[in-house]
C-alpha cells in the first residue's frame, strides 16, 4: 500500500496544532497632544506583582502581560512625571487631561489606536484599589500611570499616583 511519508504522523510522533494567536499589536509610539506626550513604547514587565519603572524620562513602558491593542481589556502604561537630573519627564502634564481628551497608540502593525480620556484621578500609593486600576476590563480600556501629589523628600518617593482612565474610540491605518 502506498504511502503518504512524512505527511502521515507514525508511531511516537505528535501533531502539534499551530500555537494560539495572540490579538492585537504591540504599541511602539503613544501621542497626547493636551499632554504635550510624544513618545516611542518600550516593553516591560511586572515582576512579582511590580510594575518595572520605565527606563527612561522620556519613554513609556507598555506591560506585557496586560492585553495588545485591539484586544479587549485593561492596557497599562506608565511613564515618569519627572527624572532625578532631569525634571519635568514624558507624564508631566497627563495630570491635567480632562474627560473627551485624546490618545492615540500606534502599534506595530501601523494601526493608529484612539483613546478618548473618561477619568484621571488620584490615589495614595499605599493603599489604592489596584483592581480597580490595573486589573482587568470588559471592554477595551488604556490605563496610563505615573507618580503624583506630595513628593516625600526624606524617603525620596511620591505618595500618590496619578492614574488616566481612556475608552477605546476606533482605529485606522495611516495612508
Amino acid at each position: 500500500m502506498p504511502t503518504s511519508g512524512g505527511a502521515r504522523p507514525g508511531p511516537g510522533t505528535k501533531v502539534m496544532p499551530p500555537p494560539p494567536q495572540v490579538a492585537g499589536a504591540i504599541p511602539v509610539a503613544i501621542s497626547i497632544p493636551n499632554a504635550r506626550v510624544d513618545a516611542l513604547v518600550e516593553e516591560r514587565e511586572i515582576i512579582d506583582g511590580v510594575m518595572q519603572d520605565p527606563s527612561g524620562p522620556w519613554v513609556v513602558a507598555w506591560y506585557k502581560e496586560t492585553p495588545k491593542l485591539g484586544s479587549a481589556g485593561n492596557t497599562l502604561m506608565a511613564g515618569h512625571v519627572d527624572f532625578w537630573g532631569v525634571g519635568d519627564s514624558v507624564f508631566a502634564s497627563v495630570q491635567y487631561l480632562v474627560e473627551g481628551d485624546l490618545i492615540t497608540v500606534t502599534g506595530d502593525n501601523g494601526k493608529v489606536y484612539t483613546y478618548k480620556v473618561s477619568w484621571v484621578r488620584l490615589y495614595d500609593a499605599a493603599n489604592a484599589p489596584l483592581n480597580d486600576i490595573v486589573g482587568p476590563t470588559s471592554h477595551r480600556a488604556l490605563t496610563l500611570i505615573t507618580c503624583g501629589g506630595e513628593f516625600d523628600t526624606e524617603h525620596g518617593v511620591y505618595l500618590q499616583r496619578t492614574i488616566v482612565r481612556a475608552n477605546y474610540a476606533g482605529s485606522a491605518t495611516p495612508h
